[in-house]
């Protein structure tokens, strides 16, 4: 009778088996067609923070304190990656542009460094061209507002370095948006989602062919820019509010307005916005990729991992080598091949087609450069060159006036004496 038991128990395991590795198979088949893009990674910041930016001492091949290198890359099927130009908010006022500079530096570096795994992409061509001679395809996001010092030229300059979307937010209120926070109660609003130059930003993203990324903003600017943007928009990194209530998570009303606007929200992996705390696994993610797709269907959703810039890490995602796991736990689910291969790339690349098409058709457009009112950034480390200077007669006593009560004072002083 044992033994009977024990040829039943092999059995199991091994139709089980057979059927992980009939969807395994079928995921790398579907990444080896269509490119697997990631909204968010980073890896630069880690640089940064680890090593100060000197690249020439880090060689990405055996890089192991991080999620992300090369071999995990090439495990994960990993065929395109926005990379994270990163400034904390404590730089805000202070050196946020030098250290998101600094940051888009180290990402060229990177590809300059590795030609043979990393291509620099700028545009929805790179990327499928970087895939067709199976190379990685690197773009750059520049995540948080605070990185731009509240300058469209500076904005501009970015885009001209590769930069190809901004999170208007990060974990702080700029003096044009507010950020996520504010939802909590943790922050004060301020502008009540963004101010007229907050809105005149998307604008001129819209006319330079930038995409605009709502991960880390709050509900009111997320109804605001998918008002106001003439371009698709983009979730880099957020999950699912109804499976996860955090307020860095997209609400159900607003991943139908995405639907409508043809954007897209890539799931964030971090445990604490897959499941409320510091515990989850690969299944507990595939829930809200399952969830976007039963609300607004699977030509919204994509990956946004945020590998390297989190603490914690589902069991089972836990490196970047680990996708080609979670697309076959979708199929097992029921995800049809196109389903998926939207989910891979497809729905990106549309979007980002879609935001360069809307640049095209603005290129008549002269750029936006009215600054922002001197008196929403004034402060003692900013200078107000270019600005209006005030009339001398309003901040000064006239020379006149000056010798008048010089005079004053000599006859009071007489008089006393």
């Amino acid at each position: 009778m044992k033994g009977i038991r024990d040829v039943c128990l092999v059995l199991l395991i091994f139709t089980f088996t057979s059927r992980a590795d009939k969807y395994k198979e079928q995921a790398l088949r579907l990444m080896s067609e269509t490119p697997l893009i990631d909204g968010h990674n980073d890896l630069p910041w880690q640089l940064k923070r680890q090593f100060n930016n000197q690249l020439n001492t880090v060689d990405l091949h055996t890089l192991n304190s991080t999620h992300t290198n090369i071999p995990k890359i090439k495990e994960g099927h990993l065929a395109a990656q926005f990379w994270a130009a990163y400034a904390p908010c404590a730089a805000q006022y202070k050196d946020a542009v030098r250290h998101t500079l600094e940051q888009i530096d180290i990402i060229h570096r990177m590809c300059n460094k590795y030609p043979e795994e990393f291509m620099f992409a700028v545009s929805s061509q790179d990327i499928l061209d970087a895939f067709t001679n199976n190379k990685t395809a690197s773009l750059i996001g520049v995540e948080g507002g605070h990185s731009i010092d509240s300058s469209l030229g500076t904005l501009r300059t970015m885009y001209q370095l590769g930069v190809r979307y901004l999170t208007l937010t990060h974990s702080c209120n700029t003096p044009w948006a507010d950020n996520w926070l504010v939802d909590t109660g943790s922050d004060p609003v301020e502008h009540n989602g963004l101010s007229d130059f907050g809105k005149r930003l998307i604008g001129e993203m819209n006319r330079m062919g930038m995409l605009v990324d709502l991960a880390h903003v709050p509900e009111q600017v997320m109804n605001q820019v998918l008002e106001i943007s003439k371009a698709p928009i983009i979730f880099s990194h957020s999950s699912a509010y109804s499976i996860c209530q955090h307020k860095r998570n997209v609400p159900d009303d607003i991943l139908k307005k995405v639907k409508e606007k043809n954007g897209i929200v890539m799931v964030n992996f971090y445990n604490d916005y897959v499941t409320c705390s510091p515990k989850a696994n690969l299944s507990h993610v595939a829930d809200h990729f399952d969830h976007i797709k039963k609300v607004a269907g699977s030509s919204i959703v994509g990956f946004g991992g945020d590998y390297d810039g989190v603490t914690r890490l589902p069991t089972g995602l836990e490196n970047v080598s680990k996708y080609p796991d979670l697309v076959a736990e979708l199929l097992r689910r029921g995800w049809t091949d196109n389903e998926v291969k939207d989910a891979l790339g497809r729905n990106l690349i549309r979007v980002f087609k879609a935001v360069e098409m809307v640049r095209d058709s603005m290129k008549s457009m002269t750029p936006d450069d009215i600054p922002i009112p001197l008196e929403q950034v004034q402060s003692s480390c900013r200078t107000d060159y270019g600005y209006p200077e005030k009339s001398s007669a309003t901040i000064m006593p006239s020379h006149n006036f000056l010798i008048l009560l010089t005079l004053l004072l000599h006859s009071l002083i007489a008089k006393l004496m």
